[in-house]
């Protein structure tokens, strides 16, 4: 093979060595789905009725805007200098460290793992979750509403992290577009439930429930502690820049990478905007001040829509096994990578062995990945144990992703490649536009925290 027909993509291999990528826009939809669509969607009604009729519309359209915008700034840094051929950076602390230093990347990376690690300890609970509410439906509908039926989250947690460790055996993102495509299935069907039941609530009620301010609170101070933490929650339903680039980094060329990830992330972003307004919505409108943290929680255990609960808990539990992977990949394929450059001749890092298993290629299994990997699901395992608050948890998550990962870095990488003025009108715009962002996270950071310890002081 000669090294033009490599470059021209035309060999077995890409112009950077590595075997030819063959993603397309269709897959990298399906990857967003899976990453985007996941606990965030059942907490959007809760957090539409805190900011009432108005906001709650307007705040979820103006991060869909700002997410899109992000993306594009972010997809941009795929390859640095020349977005076409440009050196290839495989995720977001390669593009990071190439564009703004290693000093930068430092701070960036601790972010970015921390989010990762925190969305997949969120994914825990809502696993969890969805698995006590299918078994308590199950119970009520066949031993009676007397019942007490009452089912812990702790095994559940523990159910979920062994599947998890199982899975992690998936050595990256290359080798599970199967599992993104079935995960993403998934979220369309209990996307659709939650969005029929609530409309189906509201036709029964006879009206619209909700108000233009939304729930009313004993004090102003109370108010504003659920309206931060409701921005926080749609904060995580939202931002996906931390496993961005790794998702480009699948898509095959020409076209361009950043071309077909811009129009992955438009469609992603318009069905998940059009599922998230629509669950957000009729969820108020169906529960009005009543309106669970969790939608799902709120159509009861018994009556007409007892088989579709149980559908759509049993579709949130396999949609959240691809979507904890989504999140923990980067992480396993960063610490690995670096280990082997670290220690190349080690052959507990390196060493693999081919292992078949069903459904799936024949890949290499390696001892330190498998140690390391197993320890990691069990310390998000724990810590979802500890600190079992979903809407808080989300909104802490959230808050943390969407200004460092999702918007300043991304707006400082621009800046440098595209060689911005200072004071220019384009720089004065990013960073009105990165300030404004930084407020709505501090405010959600803030509010959220300030949930977890009432909730914490309020269990003990």
């Amino acid at each position: 093979m000669n090294s033009l027909q490599t470059r021209n993509g035309n060999g077995a291999y890409d112009d950077d060595g590595h075997a030819k990528r063959t993603g397309t826009v269709t897959s990298a939809v399906a990857h967003i789905i899976t990453a985007v669509i996941g606990s965030g969607v059942l907490s959007l009604a809760w957090s539409t009725a805190q900011l009432g009729w108005v906001g709650g519309p307007v705040a979820v359209i103006s991060f869909a805007i700002v997410t899109f915008f992000s993306s594009c700034l972010l997809s941009d840094c795929y390859r640095t200098s020349d977005p076409i051929n440009g050196k290839r950076n495989y995720s977001y602390m390669d593009a990071v460290t190439n564009t703004l230093g290693k000093r930068t990347a430092a701070v960036a990376g601790f972010l970015q793992y921390f989010i990762m690690y925190g969305s997949c300890v969120a994914y825990v609970i809502t696993t969890a979750t969805s698995m006590g509410e299918f078994l308590k439906a199950k119970c009520y509908h066949e031993k009676g509403h007397n019942d007490p039926c009452n089912y812990g989250q702790n095994l559940y947690m523990m159910i979920f992290g062994l599947v998890q460790i199982f899975v992690s055996l998936i050595p990256d993102l290359h080798n599970m577009a199967w599992v993104s495509v079935v995960s993403a299935v998934m979220s369309f069907i209990y996307s659709f439930i939650g969005l029929g039941l609530g409309i189906a609530t509201t036709i029964e009620n006879g009206r619209i429930k909700g108000s233009i301010t939304g729930v009313d609170t004993r004090s102003v101070a109370d108010k504003l502690w659920l309206v931060f933490q409701a921005l926080g929650n749609i904060a995580f339903a939202y931002p996906y820049s931390v496993i961005l680039l790794e998702i480009q980094d699948t898509l095959k060329s020409p076209p361009p990478e950043n071309q077909s990830m811009n129009k992955a992330s438009m469609i992603a972003i318009f069905i998940t905007t059009f599922f998230y307004l629509c669950c957000g919505c009729f969820g108020y409108a169906a529960f009005g001040s009543a309106t669970p943290g969790n939608l799902l929680t709120g159509f009861g255990f018994y009556g007409p829509y007892y088989w579709l609960i149980e559908i759509a808990n049993v579709c949130i539990i396999v949609h959240l096994v691809g979507g904890y992977q989504a999140y923990s990949q980067p992480i396993y394929g960063a610490t690995e990578r670096w280990l082997s450059k670290k220690f190349p001749n080690n052959g507990f890092v390196t060493k693999l062995h081919k292992v078949k298993l069903p459904l799936s290629p024949s890949f290499g299994f390696n001892l330190f990945r498998f140690i390391f990997r197993t320890m990691f699901v069990i310390t998000t395992t724990i810590l979802a144990m500890y600190f079992p608050y979903f809407n808080e948890v989300l909104g802490v998550i959230g808050a943390l992703n969407f200004w460092p990962s999702a918007i300043y870095f991304p707006v400082a990488m621009y800046f440098k490649q595209r060689k911005i003025e200072a004071w220019s009108s384009k720089w004065i715009v990013l960073n009105t536009f990165s300030f404004a962002c930084f407020l709505v996270t501090a405010v959600g950071l803030v509010g959220s925290i300030q949930g977890i310890v009432a909730a914490k002081l309020a269990s003990n």
